[in-house]
């Protein structure tokens, strides 16, 4: 089988919904880190809006996490993390696009930056920005607790499928943060959905992967051209 490669920053939400997808198909793969490649020309001949992650399988490139995690799923053996019903796989892709447009952008890209990302390299939070968010993660938040009021165990259905995966990481990221422990006291049944995907054995072995928890050097850039601002 060609190598596969997988290029990221060990913290990034969007990369660890790949590697959470790749473990979870039993891909091998390389994991290439490039925290200090961002930006420099050898990172944009991967990605051409330096971003991450990026894939690299034999000769074949490919970027954005939904083309990459479909295209996994697809492309190796496995049980298959997308519905076989229509209307299951119409609801997988609701919630991954409700974690790109609502969930992320509030609980990653302000809560997450301002309380977590930025204090930890000795730059103050925007408490603006942050009193924006809160209303909105208390939001989403309800919404997922009440698609989960049906006893499903997973967000579509009883087995865990591509959305459960993008919601992991950015709902892990949120317990980080000091405002998490309260909104999720709120939230019985999302608690419990985190319980459950954090006891699945891909899961299990993609953490015990993970390095040391570190802060990310590079983000000091966020803080000037990447941003969250107050309404």
């Amino acid at each position: 089988m060609a190598p596969l490669t997988l290029f990221g920053f060990q913290r990034s939400t969007y990369v660890n919904v790949a590697r959470l997808v790749l473990t979870a198909k039993g891909v091998a793969f390389t994991f290439h880190d490039t925290e200090t490649e961002l930006g420099t020309p050898q990172h944009r001949a991967r990605h051409p809006f330096d971003r991450v992650p990026v894939l690299q399988h034999g000769d074949f490139w490919l970027y954005e996490t939904a083309a990459i995690v479909q295209y996994v799923d697809e492309a190796f053996a496995g049980p298959s993390l997308q519905p076989a019903d229509v209307r299951e796989r119409a609801k997988m892709h609701q919630w991954i696009g409700s974690l790109d447009s609502y969930f992320y952008p509030d609980m990653i890209f302000r809560l997450g930056h301002e309380t977590v990302v930025f204090p930890e390299l000795g730059i103050a939070g925007d408490e603006a920005v942050v009193r924006d968010a809160m209303p909105r993660i208390e939001n989403e938040l309800a919404v997922m607790e009440n698609e989960l009021k049906d006893g499903r165990h997973f967000i579509v259905n009883g087995e865990p499928t591509l959305a459960d995966y993008f919601l992991l990481p950015t709902l892990t990221s949120l317990s980080v943060a000091p405002a998490g422990a309260t909104l999720y006291g709120r939230c019985p049944l999302v608690t419990a959905w985190l319980k459950r995907m954090g006891e699945l054995p891909s899961v299990m072995q993609f953490r015990a992967s993970l390095p040391p928890r570190t802060p990310i050097p590079h983000a000091r850039s966020w803080a000037l051209h990447h941003r969250a601002k107050a309404s």
